[in-house]
């Protein structure tokens, strides 16, 4: 499969879904990341000089997948879901002929996190399923699939290492922790794992197949038939 993943700015891709598209990549298929803005509202001082720096470190990055790097290059800041958009994120599904789509949820807290979304929506219409990557510190989201990305933890936090401009620090601390929370709603409190949000449309009804594994089923104890015993049974679901 290819998988084509849509970010609003150089370094969203590596923050809300490196992690699964890591583990796309380690099933074989192949990758295509595409970033619509030039970052140049990232930082201070000269714009055109940060959105220099700021496509060298999504290049970095997107190597460490061996991703093949689109950059669209519409105006940090700017982005709404105009024809101009929808046009450019449409050919660019036309060139890559992905299998799915990752982008930012509509909902997210960014104006160009929402405005990539909705063209996304747009240009992919009944051409490929859309799954949405998790909200900033999930704030407003509903899960519907979980990916396990523990192996590929590490390299998500080199990969926004990368963005040396955009202080990345911030963003490993705050994605361990996030990515821990969402694993320990699989019941693994010791794993990472990454949130996705499908929205069911004529033809995809179910895309599960398309996705990595999520975090394993654990093993958890029946209190129900405790009564009796000493209380040390486990209970497997049957397959």
């Amino acid at each position: 499969m290819t998988i084509l993943a849509l970010g609003a700015h150089p370094d969203d891709i590596e923050i809300f879904m490196f992690g699964t598209l890591a583990a796309f990549r380690r099933m074989g298929h192949e990758l295509v990341f595409a970033v619509a803005t030039d970052g140049s509202m990232g930082g201070t001082g000269n714009r055109e000089e940060l959105a220099r720096v700021r496509a060298r470190e999504a290049a970095s990055a997107a190597a460490l997948l061996d991703a093949d790097l689109r950059l669209l290059g519409f105006t940090d800041g700017e982005l709404v879901p105009d024809a101009a958009l929808v046009g450019a994120v449409r050919s660019l599904i036309a060139a890559v002929e992905p299998d799915l789509i990752l982008t930012h949820d509509p909902g997210d807290y960014h104006g160009d996190h929402r405005a990539l979304s909705a063209a996304a929506d747009l240009a992919a219409s009944f051409r490929v399923p859309v799954i949405y990557a998790d909200t900033l510190n999930g704030t407003g989201f509903a899960p519907t699939h979980y990916v396990d990305i523990t192996g590929h933890m590490s390299l998500k936090e080199e990969s926004i290492l990368c963005h040396i401009s955009q202080d990345p620090g911030r963003f490993i601390d705050m994605m361990r922790a996030h990515n821990r929370f969402r694993s320990a709603q699989c019941y693994r409190p010791n794993g990472f794992a990454e949130a996705l949000r499908f929205v069911q449309r004529s033809p995809f009804a179910d895309i599960r197949d398309l996705l990595p594994p999520a975090p394993p089923v654990t093993t958890v104890r029946d209190r129900a038939k405790q009564s009796g015993r000493n209380g040390n049974e486990e209970w497997t679901p049957k397959s």
